[in-house]
């Protein structure tokens, strides 16, 4: 059982509990790749959402029948006053500042997904994982993105550089949210004060269109 679904909060889409997980294509499009936030792919692929469309708001999709393309996780290693984050090394977002995570692969539960990625990224295993929100992105290409957000207090081994990340310490009053996505300084906060979350974005590349953050009780 997921930390969300052990305290009581299901995911928009609950992908611990399924085979293949929602919105992740069989034969995904030449040049998809992992943690990119905007992806070609086939029109198919989205609820109501065709690539191009020209869709600015929120109000514009049927979010209770939306999926995303790639659901997804982040990591945040959270140690006293400071977090881990990583500068990442190459793909969509080269060079900008993120917390560790990727893509669900099949068969994953968004647990087993979050300490994979950490473990690939930056060699150490999370532990204590606790789910704080989901983030889900819709992009005005048709590409879309649902991920979830862990916090995790605890970790082994030590952070350490690999083809994908940088490790980056940094105290939590310092973040550097110039370097980091448009959205970011939104929800991190929320992350860090363990405030659980859902909130909807659209985008047209790396700039944010619209937004909305619920906070969950």
């Amino acid at each position: 059982m997921d930390h969300a679904t052990r305290h009581g909060i299901r995911p928009h889409n609950d992908y611990s509990r399924l085979g293949r997980p929602l919105g992740i294509q069989k034969d995904r499009p030449e040049g998809a790749r992992r943690n990119s936030r905007r992806n070609p792919t086939d029109a198919q692929d989205t609820v109501d959402i065709k690539a191009n469309t020209g869709i600015t708001s929120l109000s514009e999709i049927d979010w209770p029948t939306w999926q995303a393309i790639d659901p997804a996780t982040l990591v945040y290693v959270v140690e006293s006053d400071r977090v881990l984050l990583i500068r990442k090394k190459r793909g969509l977002g080269a060079g900008k500042i993120n917390a560790p995570g990727g893509r669900i692969e099949e068969g994953e539960s968004i647990e087993e997904c979050a300490v994979r990625e950490i473990r690939e990224e930056l060699l150490i295993t999370p532990h204590k994982l606790e789910w704080i929100g989901e983030n889900r992105f819709q992009f005005v290409d048709g590409y879309s993105l649902h991920a979830h957000v862990f916090r995790a207090s605890t970790f082994t081994g030590t952070p350490t550089e690999t083809d994908e990340a940088i490790p980056l310490w940094f105290p939590i009053s310092e973040l550097p949210y110039e370097e980091m996505w448009e959205d970011d300084r939104l929800w991190v906060p929320h992350v860090l004060s363990r405030t659980r979350f859902s909130a909807r974005y659209i985008f047209d590349g790396d700039r944010m269109l619209d937004h909305a953050i619920e906070l969950i009780d």
